[in-house]
């Protein structure tokens, strides 16, 4: 019997891009009233440079977003020329900048819907990211149990440690939990290696093969898959 549901957040509760975007233009707009000389070296299309630097200097914060956003900026910010003090000031208070804005989410359509009636069913409810978004400060604490990050776990999904973790604290076996996510690669394939059901949020109804348990295409059917996938679990057995 299924006793835990997972939910990816980003781009399967809400659209990631917009809300990266409005992040990253709040913090920008900071940088430019606080720390006016990182602008005359970095705009913010070479965000995607600044990480690539940063990586190839510290490959061992992939993992993490946190961690690359702070060192993109405390590298541009040294670069601007600002003093070892100045930098870590400024990098800490962007940074806060950045990650409030970072929570301010739009929810697709029936998501908290859904969430409340598969609390109000009896499962428990949690989120398993790869980004940073708080399940507090985007407004799910009320409905989500407990939530799992790359930024905190160590390993990116599809690693299978955020899934192991995440068993590990519900005390469940891989039967008893699905997880939901939009991306295929992820979610559904780094799952389904640790032996969890697994539904596919496929919102652009793409036509691609999958290897999920089930697919939604809208997020209102989740409590009819997720009932199917029910009634199936109780002839599944870990080995």
């Amino acid at each position: 019997m299924i006793r835990c549901i997972t939910f990816d957040l980003d781009d399967t509760l809400w659209a990631v891009d917009p809300v990266i975007q409005h992040a990253n233009q709040t913090m920008f707009a900071w940088i430019s009233e606080h720390a006016p000389a990182f602008l005359q070296h970095y705009k913010l299309h070479d965000l995607a440079g600044l990480r690539q630097i940063v990586l190839e200097d510290a490959p061992e914060i992939a993992h993490s977003v946190t961690l690359i956003r702070m060192a993109q900026l405390k590298h541009g910010l040294q670069k601007a020329g600002y003093s070892a003090d100045e930098v870590e000031v400024l990098a800490a208070q962007a940074f806060d900048v950045f990650i409030q804005a970072r929570q301010e989410v739009v929810f697709f359509e029936h998501a908290r819907e859904v969430l409340l009636e598969l609390k109000q069913q009896g499962y428990q409810l949690g989120a398993l990211s790869n980004g940073n978004a708080d399940i507090h400060r985007v407004g799910l604490a009320d409905l989500i149990d407990f939530q799992f990050k790359a930024d905190d776990v160590g390993q990116m999904k599809p690693h299978p440690l955020m899934f192991e973790q995440m068993l590990a604290h519900t005390g469940l076996r891989p039967e008893q939990v699905i997880h939901v996510g939009d991306n295929h690669g992820h979610d559904v394939e780094g799952a389904a290696a640790v032996g969890l059901w697994t539904i596919w949020v496929n919102l652009q109804s793409s036509d691609r093969s999958h290897t999920a348990s089930a697919q939604v295409s809208c997020l209102s059917e989740l409590p009819a898959r997720v009932a199917e996938i029910n009634q199936q679990a109780h002839n599944r057995i870990t080995l």
